[in-house]
């Protein structure tokens, strides 16, 4: 196992149940609210469009993890989770035992309602289960400052990350476990920064607003060709 809390979890039984049904829904909405279902897409789609090219990393939001064995009553959700060594295919829930290992990183975006159970019985859990970096977001700055917080996994404990702010007032922190920088601007937003690229991984409007310029460039050039007598190959 790659995580070394995993196995203190596992209940003596002799085998898995395929038998068991794991529901993939809790009843609890996706998000309390806009201060929460944003940052939590956001960061998945940008996190999945950033790991597509690894056909070795999954990358879910709000999804079920199930952790002991033959247990369908026992899960957490996280907001945010990314998994590396394991297969990029849609699922319902991610049943630790099945997959080989739980999740790397985990981020939880806080809310009044959530953020005590966050930082007390989620923490716990995450670090018996051996998640490598924890990562707490606060998108109001109502329940904790500063609004980001990052913890490494060091001999079954967590650690802080350092957290930075830059003179244009942006807090800096460095996933090691996903090679990107972790931020959170003045104005509250949560973004993600590639440092290879030297460049913020794009949200949602972001991408669409780009999607749509390219295919104006494309129509440009379209009705450019036409002009010269060309009949462009749109097949």
């Amino acid at each position: 196992m790659n995580n070394p809390g995993y196995t203190k979890l596992m209940p003596a039984v002799e085998a898995d149940d395929p038998s068991i049904y794991y529901p993939e829904s809790d009843g609890v909405p996706l998000a309390e609210s806009d201060y929460q279902f944003y940052p939590l897409t956001d960061t998945v789609r940008a996190l999945g469009r950033h790991f597509a090219h690894r056909p070795d990393v999954y990358v879910a939001g709000n999804m079920l993890v199930y952790y002991r064995m033959n247990d369908n009553r026992t899960r957490v959700a996280p907001d945010v989770f990314v998994v590396f060594g394991v297969d990029d295919r849609l699922r319902r829930s991610y049943i630790v035992w099945r997959e080989g290992k739980a999740p790397d990183f985990v981020m939880e975006i806080a809310s009044i309602g959530t953020y005590d159970h966050d930082i007390g019985r989620k923490r716990d859990l995450y670090a018996e289960l051996g998640v490598g970096e924890y990562w707490r977001y606060d998108p109001t700055g109502e329940c904790f400052n500063p609004p980001l917080v990052g913890e490494v996994l060091v001999d079954g404990q967590y650690r802080p990350i350092p957290l930075e702010e830059d003179s244009s007032g942006i807090l800096r922190a460095h996933s090691v476990m996903l090679g990107l920088g972790i931020c959170v601007r003045p104005d509250g937003e949560l973004r993600l920064y590639d440092p290879v690229a030297d460049e913020w991984l794009r949200n949602l409007d972001e991408s669409e607003n780009a999607r749509e310029a390219a295919e104006d460039r494309v129509q440009q050039l379209e009705a450019l060709l036409r002009q010269h007598g060309i009949t462009p190959d749109v097949s």
